[in-house]
């Protein structure tokens, strides 16, 4: 009897140690919104837009803020140390220009830091316990581009090693004069990656990165491993299934596998798709949570309770997903029948006022290992393809007096107008209008952007345009 309450007691212990977080991560995740940096609210901004928000920090109590150096373009690079705790973490962001999401997070911790409410104690406790270093934008000339690489052409990366660029040089010198216990780096992936094998996006994708090429397991590695089983247990409960690993295969030149392999305890963070989020607003949210999760983890050690058979059991990203499938349509090409899954995706283009998407066929065959964040089973459906309209219009208005109803049932998808208006204008519309030289793709092929009815007993049921699908 004695043994089974000493159990218990052990169980009782452990399963309180774990909620922690979780009634932690709660309260932030309701409360979100009032630590939301308002001034940010899509994800195409520059290093302009956020150097005020760095310079007001200046002269706050909370924040020294520290110039680290210059891009090659001479933009300011900074780092903000927050808190005076021994246990010391660096976390860097947008260390790739185009991958902004965990930027907008730590801009969000900021705010956070800077609130008097109900976790007024979670913040004391975390301020007095850790000291967390911020280097936000690490590569401003890429992300004023929006471009992966810095203003050399360099994936910054892959320069742990020969350190050719101010950027590198700027990472390496402060995990080095640092020595942070942990490190946090932070990054966007492709949308189009699954957690594992199944249809759900990852939304977040982890990695305690190997620091060799046999991916050996040495204490501090496995400390970053028992972490992630922490945040991954915050997460699931807003994102479930919708998390996965990175892969592990070691990289000699990357900085995660590098600042591992220095002797911090690195985390790999990947924001990736989430449904109907384009601007990354829900996945800098769970960034956020995830983060202070992990803060509060490591200052409450609660994270060494975790196995690694528990970090093993996340699933591997799997690139499988697609914005749309359409399956198993007949395509009818040369006189001949094909039974064809056609898969879209849509990339996304700055545009002068805004965000446009345009359509692509990614995929033509066999997709039964695949997923789309739209699906049409099409069984029985066959493709048509759209016309041209024969007339060339002035404006998209004197093109709209016709219904699109109307359009379809004579077969068109396309219009033609002389009026130039940005794509993201005419992007609202479920046609495709084009300049009065310009063809539409007219064929099933890989790479176009066809536009094309589903026809089923002679009625037209669906139309694909863009890459989008309409009922009709």
């Amino acid at each position: 009897m004695k043994l089974k309450l000493q159990i218990f007691a052990v169980l009782f212990l452990f399963s309180c140690k774990n909620s922690i977080n979780a009634q932690t991560s709660a309260k932030l995740y309701q409360n979100y919104e009032q630590y939301k940096e308002a001034s940010i609210s899509k994800k195409r901004f520059k290093h302009a837009d956020i150097v005020p928000l760095i310079k007001k920090r200046q002269n706050h109590p909370l924040y020294k803020v520290i110039k680290a150096g210059e891009s090659v373009e001479g933009r300011d690079i900074y780092m903000l140390r927050l808190g005076t705790g021994k246990a010391k973490v660096l976390l860097w962001s947008q260390m790739h220009g185009n991958e902004p999401t965990a930027t907008m997070a730590i801009l969000d911790i900021f705010n956070f830091f800077e609130q008097n409410d109900a976790l007024n104690d979670l913040r004391k406790k975390l301020l007095d316990n850790l000291s967390l270093y911020f280097i936000p934008m690490l590569n401003p000339d890429g992300a004023d581009r929006f471009i992966r690489q810095n203003a050399m052409g360099v994936d910054l990366n892959r320069d742990a090693l020969r350190l050719q660029n101010p950027e590198a040089r700027i990472l390496k010198q402060a995990q080095q004069s640092i020595q942070p216990e942990w490190g946090f780096n932070l990054h966007d992936q492709s949308r189009y990656y699954a957690a594992g094998r199944s249809n759900k996006p990852a939304s977040l994708s982890f990695l305690a990165p190997a620091f060799n090429e046999e991916k050996s397991v040495d204490g501090k590695r496995a400390d970053a491993m028992r972490l992630i089983v922490t945040m991954n247990d915050i997460l699931q409960p807003y994102i479930p299934g919708q998390i996965a690993k990175y892969s592990d295969a070691f990289e000699p030149r990357a900085f995660g596998d590098n600042i591992q392999k220095w002797g911090t305890r690195t985390i790999l963070i990947e924001s990736g798709g989430q449904y109907k989020d384009p601007e990354n607003q829900y996945l800098r949210k769970l960034n956020f949570i995830a983060l202070m999760g992990a803060f509060e983890s490591i200052m409450n050690q609660t994270y060494e309770e975790n196995t690694l058979k528990s970090y093993d059991a996340i699933p591997y990203n799997n690139r499988s997903l697609y914005d749309l499938i359409i399956r198993e349509a007949i395509v009818i090409k040369n006189g001949e029948r094909f039974k064809l899954d056609l898969a879209f995706n849509r990339a996304e283009n700055q545009g002068a006022t805004g965000l446009y998407y345009q359509g692509q066929l990614a995929y033509i065959g066999d997709l039964s290992v695949a997923y789309g964040y739209e699906e049409l089973d099409a069984k029985g459906y066959t493709v048509q393809l759209g016309k041209t309209h024969p007339l060339t219009f002035e404006t998209v208005s004197d093109a709209t007096q016709t219904s699109f109803e109307e359009y379809y049932r004579q077969g068109y998808t396309n219009l033609k107008v002389l009026q130039s208006l940005p794509q993201e204008q005419l992007e609202q519309y479920p046609v495709q209008f084009l300049e009065k030289k310009e063809k539409a793709d007219a064929d099933i092929r890989l790479w176009s952007n066809p536009n094309f009815f589903l026809i089923k007993n002679g009625k037209k049921e669906y139309v694909v345009v863009n890459g989008k699908l309409y009922k009709l």
